[in-house]
């Protein structure tokens, strides 16, 4: 009878624990900014910037040309070193540790203004390669792995074709397949349409789209205001290294805050 009872007891505690631990894990931010300082040089580029973006969040990171966005989410996976305070993916600290490094990159995916796609491989190659190379998966399962991210991003007629035969949107959902193809937790995107004509961009938009509808956590640079309505759980406002206003689109794009924000939306529609 004792016995029982002490089985029933550790059983109680285990499962305890469980619950504790999962809503450890739901509460664990999936990225956090603590204080984040860059400088190049003199030039102050980061200053002090503290975010946190909870894990299935989707956020829309706006400002100027120079206000540095796109720094902020290069400094998240280390294609920037950040000077002062602290990044946690994860709740695993960025630092200089290789194998830190190697771990926090397998969770984070990252699409560039710029394809940055291997010319002499197909598209379908070109999906495969980190698959095979990082992730030691066979070459079976790799191509199955890829089809069924160049299906998913609805462009697998193309799969056997090289890049410099794709249009530049078709160019951009294969490098989104490609950082899919990792199987990510988070995926940052860097201005991805910037580069694009206007006809292409809609394709590469509805992609996005389509993640965001997944469940996919997303921090996203870029100067696309329908898109930011459409998608965003959140939007930040940058300037000059600083976050100057944070809301949900309806907050920010309907009713702004601060005199900079509200200049930068005017000169928006403007240009449109």
């Amino acid at each position: 009878m004792t016995r029982l009872a002490d089985t029933y007891e550790e059983s109680a505690m285990e499962a305890t624990l469980s619950v504790a631990e999962q809503g450890r894990t739901a509460s664990v931010p999936a990225v956090e900014l603590d204080r984040v300082s860059k400088w190049y040089g003199a030039i102050h580029v980061l200053r002090d910037v503290s975010m946190n973006v909870a894990p299935g969040e989707r956020v829309v990171i706006l400002g100027p040309s120079g206000s540095g966005k796109s720094t902020l989410i290069r400094c998240i996976n280390r294609l920037e070193r950040h000077q002062q305070g602290r990044i946690l993916v994860d709740n695993v600290e960025l630092t200089d540790d290789v194998r830190t490094l190697h771990t926090i990159r397998r969770k984070v995916g990252m699409v560039f203004q710029s394809f940055n796609l291997f010319p002499h491989l197909t598209v379908l190659e070109n999906c495969m390669l980190a698959s095979t190379h990082v992730r030691r998966m066979s070459k079976t399962d790799a191509q199955a792995l890829a089809m069924h991210y160049i299906e998913r991003v609805r462009i697998p007629e193309q799969a056997h074709k090289y890049p410099g035969q794709l249009s530049g949107g078709q160019q951009q959902r294969v490098a989104i397949a490609r950082a899919l193809c990792m199987e990510p937790q988070i995926m940052l995107f860097d201005e991805p349409t910037s580069a694009l004509d206007p006809e292409m961009i809609k394709e590469v938009l509805e992609t996005m789209i389509g993640l965001a509808d997944s469940g996919m956590t997303m921090i996203c640079v870029t100067h696309e205001m329908g898109f930011a309505r459409q998608v965003a759980d959140r939007v930040v406002f940058m300037d000059q290294g600083e976050i100057i206003e944070t809301g949900t689109p309806q907050e920010v794009f309907d009713h702004p805050r601060s005199a900079r924000l509200k200049q930068f939306l005017c000169q928006v529609v403007r240009a449109d």
